[in-house]
Order: C-alpha cells, then structure tokens, then sequence
C-alpha cells in the first residue's frame, strides 16, 4: 500500500488556498481537485471560519464537492493559519511507549506540552528546516490531530464531540539531540521540550481539516508514514490509550480551548530514535491517516531556508 492510498468513506476536506491573482481563501478538496465553497465565501482562511463555526457547520453539513465550481492553479496552504495554541499529547500509545521506556504496563495519564503556533505550523508542500548539527537527531511522529470549532473550557469528555470542528494530520517533528540536557542543574529542568518539539516548521499540518461528521469513528483511522517511499509507521487510532474526547477533555481542564485551536494525539510506535533513522535535507515525508488525505513535506537545510528568506 502507498503512502497516498486513503481508507474508510471518501471524504472531503476544508483547506486554505491562495492564487496568483487572488488572496487567501477557503475551498474544498476532495481527492486531488480543488472546489469553492459558496458558503464560505469571504473567508480569508479556515482560521477565520472556525470563529463561525456554529453558524457555518449546519450550512456545509449538505456541501457536495462535486456540485461546486472547481479550482485551478490553487496552491494550498496550512489549514489553520495560524491556531492559537498547538498542544500536543504525549505517550498516547502503548507501542510507541515501550519502543521508547521499555514499558508500556503502567496507568498512563494524559500529558501535553505545547508548539508555538505562527513559526512551528506548516502545510503541505512547505519544508521541515533540519538543523545543520546532525546532533539534532531530527525525527517524525504522525499524528492524528483534532481542530477545535467551539470554545470550552472544563469540557466533560461526553460533551466533546460538540466542540470539535474536525480532523487533520499532524508530524510533530522533534529533535531527539536536546530532548534530555546533560547540564541540567536540577532534575525540574533535565528535558527541553522547546528545544526538541518548538523549532521552527517543526508542526507539518494538513493538507485539511475534514468535517467531524464526515469521520463517523476518529478510533479507527489506519495511519502511515513514509521517508522517501519507505514505511516507518504503520498502525491505526485505535490504539490510543486515551481517546480523542478524553484527551479534549483533559486539555480543556489546564486551559481554555479555543476555536481554530490544534490538539495533537500523540503517535505510534515506528519513530526513527530506537533504530538511528533520522531526517536529512531533501528527505520525502508523506503521512496518512485514514481518509483524511495525504500529508506532504520535504525536509531543508536550514542554510537554504535563510538564503530563501534573504532573497525575497
């Protein structure tokens, strides 16, 4: 199976997308095509929409892509742009907890840190900026990622559902290198999770968010990742330990969520750190996690992303 097959129902998904001789704008992608979305119209992203999220749900819940006017010459960026916070749950799946502790029998609680959301978040086709020192020890986790469209706060987990928007794919890429700081001065201080998870492009989005009604069972999503064509993570969303309203729920108890805000839900096992695999410049990452599409991002130098930003 290729890293661009998709599973489940056909579905389709809301992205943000820009042209040459227009702004951003949000529009439908359904398969490789590009559709407007009539609803949406005035809409400078998908950012934006899901601050109208109650309003707009019910007038997309009939949208039939095919129906629409399609879309040439469009490039499509992140979905969200930019979300207010990015948090991300770790240890969410006992495979990858054993690949990495070597025991994955305890009571595993929910845990988040956060990625800072304008300079991490980036969609399909942008590249992963890979630290010149090897040392860095970049590394990929797909992830299923949840996209909040209403606004709680202490949400209980049989309430979760009604604040989440829809779905996505998320690579939180990390930096194994300064994970753990050998010249921590006190065990509070020993693991750098800014270092290893905050870098900039560090949170591959994309290439949508597919509508929550259009993913009838989030816990049962094939996902795969792939480094230049070849399968490093292959396992699927039931093997959470904490599922996706739990994990909402838990989030919404430190902090408020708010809409167009990103919940990561931790990854399998397949990472790169137990066999010293790691990204290297011009490396191919291609994600899927049911039919929510395909994730695509090629890694960089971080030499020619700053003599690209000099240029322009």
């Amino acid at each position: 199976m290729a890293a661009h097959e998709h599973h489940g129902p056909a579905a389709w998904s809301l992205v943000t997308a820009d042209t040459a001789g227009r702004n951003t704008f949000c529009a439908a992608l359904s398969g490789d095509s590009l559709w407007e979305v009539p609803a949406l119209w005035g809409y400078p992203g998908l950012f934006e929409v899901l601050q109208d999220w109650n309003v707009l749900a019910p007038k997309l819940r009939s949208y039939e892509p095919g129906k629409a006017t399609p879309i040439f010459g469009a490039r499509i960026l992140a979905p969200v742009r930019y979300p207010r916070a990015v948090l991300c749950s770790g240890s969410n799946y006992r495979d990858h907890l054993e690949e990495m502790a070597g025991d994955a029998s305890g009571e595993v609680t929910p845990f988040f840190f956060l990625k800072p959301p304008t300079t991490t978040v980036i969609g399909p086709g942008d590249a992963i900026v890979i630290p010149a020192d090897e040392s860095q020890q970049v590394d990929w986790e797909a992830e299923l990622g949840v996209v909040i469209g209403r606004a709680g706060r202490d949400i209980p987990p049989e309430r979760a559902d009604a604040h989440i928007a829809g779905y996505t794919i998320v690579n939180d890429v990390s930096a194994r290198g300064p994970h753990r700081r050998t010249d921590a001065f006190h065990d509070a201080f020993a693991w750098d999770w800014l270092a290893s998870k905050g870098q900039d492009t560090f949170c591959p989005t994309g290439p949508g968010v597919t509508p929550e009604w259009l993913v009838p069972d989030p816990h049962d999503l094939p996902i795969v990742l792939t480094v230049n064509g070849r399968r490093e993570q292959t396992s699927n969303t039931k093997e959470m330990i904490q599922r996706v309203q739990e994990l909402v729920a838990a989030a919404s108890a430190l902090v408020t969520l708010q809409p167009g805000d990103l919940v990561a839900t931790g990854t399998p096992a397949g990472v790169g750190l137990p066999r010293g695999r790691f990204l290297r410049p011009g490396d191919l990452v291609e994600i899927t996690v049911g039919g929510l599409g395909c994730s695509t991002t090629r890694s960089s130098p971080v030499r020619a992303q700053r003599e690209k930003r000099d240029e322009s």
